[in-house]
C-alpha cells in the first residue's frame, strides 16, 4: 500500500561527527544535522563524536545498523585527503550497494558553492542492511549543502518520483 503523502513517515537518525579535534560545544556541523533531521519530522536516535580511527568509525556503524531503530546515519567529517581523513575506507567496506550519485549531486552542488574545490571531497553514500549511510565533509556549508540538496527530500516519503524510504520501511516494518 502506497505511503500517503498527507504526512511524511517518521525515520530514526543517528549523526556522526568524524573528528579529532571536535567536542560537543563546537561541534557545529553535527548539531546542524540533528536540528535539520528534526525540523523535518524525523528522531535523531544517536550523535556521537568519533576520533578519526577507522575502526572505531566502523564499531559505531557497525551497532547502528544493526539496530532496527536507526534507518538513516549521517556522518559528517573525514572526506578529505589530509593524512588522518579515513571515513570512505572506513565505511565502503560496510556497505551492501553504494549511491554513487550521491557523491557526483554533491560535488555538482558543491561546486556552485566552492568552486573546483569540491574536488578534493570523497562525499558518499550508500546501503548497509538496509540502512541507508551518508558521508559528507566536516564543514556545516557541506552539511547543509547535502542536506537542503539531497538528503532531506530523499528522506522524505512524499518526494517523487522516488526517495529511500521504501526500503527503509521494509526493515522499520511499516507499511
Amino acid at each position: 500500500m502506497p505511503v500517503s503523502c498527507e504526512t511524511t513517515t517518521e525515520l530514526g537518525i543517528a549523526v556522526l561527527t568524524v573528528s579529532d579535534t571536535r567536542s560537543e560545544s563546537t561541534d557545529t556541523s553535527g548539531r546542524y544535522l540533528q536540528e535539520a533531521l528534526v525540523s523535518a519530522g524525523h528522531h535523531c536516535r544517536a550523535r556521537h563524536i568519533v576520533r578519526d580511527d577507522i575502526y572505531q568509525i566502523r564499531a559505531i556503524l557497525s551497532a547502528w545498523i544493526a539496530d532496527d531503530d536507526i534507518h538513516a546515519v549521517l556522518v559528517t567529517g573525514g572526506t578529505g585527503f589530509s593524512g588522518r581523513d579515513s571515513t570512505p575506507e572506513a565505511v565502503s567496506p560496510l556497505l551492501d550497494k553504494t549511491i554513487e550519485g550521491f557523491g557526483e549531486v554533491f560535488r555538482a552542488l558543491s561546486l556552485a558553492e566552492i568552486g573546483s574545490s569540491t574536488i578534493q571531497s570523497r562525499a558518499l553514500a550508500g546501503m548497509a542492511n538496509s540502512t541507508v549511510i551518508f558521508c559528507m565533509p566536516g564543514s556545516t556549508g557541506a552539511c547543509r549543502t547535502a542536506w537542503t540538496g539531497i538528503i532531506s527530500e530523499q528522506l522524505d516519503s512524499c518526494h517523487r518520483p522516488c526517495n529511500f524510504v521504501g526500503v527503509l520501511q521494509v526493515r522499520a516494518g511499516v507499511e
